[in-house]
This record gives structure tokens, sequence and C-alpha cells, in this order.
């Protein structure tokens, strides 16, 4: 019997200690930071991972057995990971190492304007396995994530972006003359920096692009559609018609007559009574993007409350900051709760 004791010794000696380092783990890695969000924790549940095979594989080599059956335990350990990860589906395999790629290098984030491949919108959700856009008809997309890894994917970046508008206009016209009303109706289209490139000398018309700086990114749509109208009534007030030379209209018309709609006065509506695409369009969005900033905040506040806490003058100021600190933390569990509504 005492010799059985001292064989198992050191097997339950190191399962008691595999078990405590694996609890103590658990409590640094996850119960601790139990208000970060899924994307936060997703590489703590990760390492948490890692250690739990790292112990079974330590309880193995210390089993009261033979080489060679510790070499046949192994190998079966072996195979029944592998099994698990053959008999998965090779799809969510590569979407989930695709996942966790897209949160290595970090290309995007929640809220950001993107284009991956020929789906353009605003990032609502990061997932293991999928990405969520929505897009300006208010369809929520779900993009494998090896798709976005496989295919080209432009983000909108938050500090601005240049949008542009295209038009062919005939040899007649003076291209300094284009260049100049082109700008001008950049300016009052709200553009900054604008500048005119001539794309191309066709056969019968000269085509120009006219671009400048956004810096609401998030408006880059009602902008678009804003710096068209502004070009419009900008040469058309010139009495230049935005129209190729070739151009043939075979109704009758008097000779002389332009092609040009008379200018009519429209009374605008106020500010607060438009409603914008982006508004309109990007809710979900634009929802998450705002819980999503809030929370990252509130971590910080939690952050910066914990390395507080040890600078305390006096155990009334600890009390005090750890009320403080408390109430962050289930403001951060409500808005996870909200959160989780939202992307259901």
């Amino acid at each position: 019997m005492f010799e059985s004791i001292i064989l198992f010794a050191p097997f339950i000696g190191t399962s008691i200690a595999v078990g405590l380092i694996l609890w103590a783990a658990h409590m640094l890695l996850i119960k601790k930071w139990s208000e970060l969000g899924s994307e936060r924790m997703f590489s703590r549940q990760l390492a948490m991972l890692g250690l739990t095979l790292l112990g079974i594989l330590f309880i193995i080599f210390v089993l009261p057995i033979n080489q060679s059956s510790r070499n046949q335990l192994i190998s079966l350990f072996g195979i029944l990971i592998s099994a698990v990860i053959a008999l998965s589906s090779t799809a969510i395999i590569s979407n989930l190492m695709a996942g966790v790629l897209l949160r290595m290098t970090k290309p995007f984030k929640v809220g950001d304007f993107v284009r991956i491949g020929g789906h353009v919108g605003r990032v609502t959700e990061r997932g293991l396995f999928e990405t969520e856009i929505q897009t300006e008809m208010r369809e929520l997309i779900s993009i494998p994530n090896t798709y976005c890894i496989s295919n080209p994917l432009a983000t909108i970046q938050s500090s601005g972006t240049i949008i542009s508008a295209s038009l062919s206009l005939g040899y007649e016209i003076n291209h300094h003359r284009v260049e100049e009303l082109l700008i001008e109706a950049a300016k009052d289209c709200g553009l900054t920096e604008p500048f005119v490139h001539i794309l191309e000398l066709g056969n019968f018309a000269v085509t120009y692009r006219l671009s400048g700086f956004l810096e609401e990114a998030k408006r880059h749509i009602s902008m678009q559609s804003k710096l068209y109208g502004c070009v419009l009534d900008t040469l058309h007030q010139q009495n230049i018609e935005i129209m190729s030379p070739s151009y043939m209209n075979q109704r009758q018309v008097q000779e002389g007559a332009s092609i040009i709609p008379a200018t009519t006065r429209v009374t605008a509506p106020a500010a607060d009574e438009v409603t914008s695409a982006e508004e309109l369009g990007f809710d979900k969005a634009e929802q998450a993007e705002q819980l999503e900033n809030e929370k990252l905040k509130l971590n910080k506040e939690i952050d910066r409350l914990k390395n507080t806490i040890k600078k305390a003058s006096s155990e009334e100021d600890k009390k005090n900051r750890l009320d403080i600190l408390e109430k962050k933390r289930a403001d951060l569990e409500l808005l996870e709760k909200v959160s989780n509504n939202v992307e259901e």
C-alpha cells in the first residue's frame, strides 16, 4: 500500500499542481477580466487552451507506466487532437485561422467603411469565422474571413478621405477655365484642397476628374452626390453643357437653343429635417461603433483606476476608488449586454 502511494505520488502531485496552475491561469486570464468583450477575450481564451493542452501532456509524462505505454498515450493524444481538426470542416478551420490573422493585422475595426472584393459597407461585427458589414441600403452581409484575406480589402480612414467626380467636356472649352470652375464647385461643396486631373484626350471630348479632401469620412456617400450637384450648378451657371460634341438631338429645337435646364430657386429644408443616407443606411454600424468606443473608453478608465488604487493615500481614498472601479465595471457589463442585443 505504502509502495503504491509512493509510486503514484509524482502523478498525484503533478495533477494537483497542474490543476492549481490552470485554476490560477483561469482566474488571471478569464475570470478577472470578465468585463472584456469577446474580441479582447479571444487571445486570452487561446492562451488558456494552450495551457490546458500543455498541462495534459505534463500529466501524461509523470504517469507511473513504462516508456512504451507513455509513448502510446502521447501518440493517442496527438491523434485525438489531429482527429478533431481533421473531422472539422476545412472551411471552419480556414475561417478561424483567417479570423486570427485579421485580429493580428487589424486592417479595420467596428464602424469602419470597407470595400472587400465587390462588397462595400461599414463593419458591424468582427466574428471568429465571419465579418458582418452593413451596406447603404441597410442590408447586412456576412462575409467569410477567408474571403476577407484572399480579396483586396480597402478601408476608408476615419481621419478623412478623397471623393471624386469625373466628366467629359468638348475641346472648344479651354481647360484652364474648366479647371477653375471645377475647383470652385468643390469648394462650394465643402471640400478642402481640391485638384483637377485631365484623365484622357478622347476623339471628341476631354475627360476631367475633380477630387477634394473630405474630413468627415462618414459622410462620403452624401458628399459624393452633393459634389455632382455642385458641378452641375457651377457649369450650368456658366452656360457650359456637360455633354460630348458628338451628342445628337433628334428633337426639333430652335437654332442656338441650349440644352441646359433653367435655374430655379428651391427653398432648402432645415438641417434638422434632412435625413442623410448614412444615418438611414448605417444605423446598426453607427450604434456598434459607438458601443465599441464606449467600451474602449471604459476599459482604459478601469485600467487607470486599478493602477491608482495601489497609490491611494489612505484607506478611505482606496475605498472610494474601489467604489468607482466597481461602478465602471457595472457600466461596462451593461454595455456588453447592450452590444450583444445589437448583434442579435
